[in-house]
């Protein structure tokens, strides 16, 4: 974070994707975004193809992107097409990286999975909530730095959460090889991981006219609470009636309202040059001490540099290694 006054914003919480770009034309922008068949990550497509972007879904099944692909088949917008890309799988990564040809303008890494309940390992052998929301974009964004590079000006966004308010990344048993595997923990920490991945990018690229920023999109019903149970969702503030139709309380957000913040990182002129910064709400967030009170802000433990640089050490070892 900059020690400079906060990045402020004339966007809200409730400002859509697509009105954080109104006015804004991307035509000859290249964009890919993982995760972004479904949720906040296909309202984020609609929002930059929507601009002019020419923008690339990177899913486990392309086919769930095919809807996107045809609304954007016509004339007046962007493009959208699809690729297969499962960052828990880095033959799959390699192979996504091996077949991108040309500039890319900005990354957007929405894909990520959370509470996954039981301690799942990737054909790696990496904990599986690390590997999908960390350590697959890390090597996602470095197989693509040339092209990041030569776009010029490029971004990328890291779509991160409040978790990271709550753990730090234990670097002596981060994939929970020792210690009892609880699912929040571990997804607690990919998230702080997922911040420090903006971090490192922003200390390590710089020269290469890379900006990083990590995004919070906020509660949003999406399918990646597909692992809670009812229980819990409950505990988030969501009700249920008995035939198991939820109910969301107010302070949730609409998808295209959860993508706003991944928008404006991701094309707004708005942020041009700014990296190495948390947003949530649109608005760059207060630095605060990690722990289970505060709601808001980027734990001092998630922007640390000493941190990123050993983060992102670990990440190229254990990628080595593979």
């Amino acid at each position: 974070m900059t020690a400079t006054a906060r990045l402020t914003t004339p966007f809200t919480a409730r400002t859509t994707a697509a009105e954080i770009l109104d006015g804004v034309d991307l035509t000859g922008r290249r964009m890919i975004v993982t995760g972004g068949a479904s949720g906040i990550g296909a309202e984020t497509v609609r929002a930059l193809a929507g601009a002019g972007a020419e923008v690339t879904v990177a899913t486990r099944d392309p086919g769930r992107a095919a809807a996107l692909v045809e609304e954007f088949a016509g004339p007046g917008a962007g493009s959208v097409r699809s690729a297969a890309l499962d960052l828990a799988d880095l033959s799959s990564v390699d192979a996504f990286v091996a077949a991108w040809e040309g500039p890319l303008h900005a990354l957007v890494a929405n894909a990520g999975v959370m509470a996954v309940p039981t301690r799942q390992l990737t054909p790696e052998g990496w904990e599986m909530q690390l590997a999908t929301n960390y350590l697959g974009h890390f090597a996602l964004a470095r197989g693509l730095r040339d092209n990041l590079r030569a776009a010029g000006s490029a971004r990328v966004v890291v779509v991160s959460s409040g978790a990271q308010l709550r753990r730090a990344v234990d670097f002596d048993d981060p994939q929970f090889e020792r210690q009892p595997y609880e699912p929040w923990a571990a997804y607690f920490q990919s998230k702080t991981a997922d911040v420090l991945l903006v971090v490192g990018i922003a200390r390590h690229w710089a020269a290469d006219g890379i900006t990083a920023n990590a995004a919070n999109p906020g509660y949003i019903m999406t399918n990646l609470q597909r692992h809670l149970d009812d229980d819990t969702l409950r505990a988030f503030g969501v009700t249920m009636d008995e035939a198991g139709n939820r109910t969301v309380p107010d302070y949730f957000k609409s998808p295209a309202q959860g993508a706003a913040t991944s928008v404006l990182l991701a094309a707004s002129p708005l942020v041009e040059g700014v990296t190495g910064c948390y947003f949530e709400d649109n608005q760059e967030a207060e630095v605060v001490r990690g722990g289970p009170e505060p709601t808001t802000g980027v734990a001092a433990h998630s922007i640390d540099p000493a941190s990123a640089d050993r983060l992102w050490a670990y990440a190229e070892e254990v990628l080595a290694a593979r």
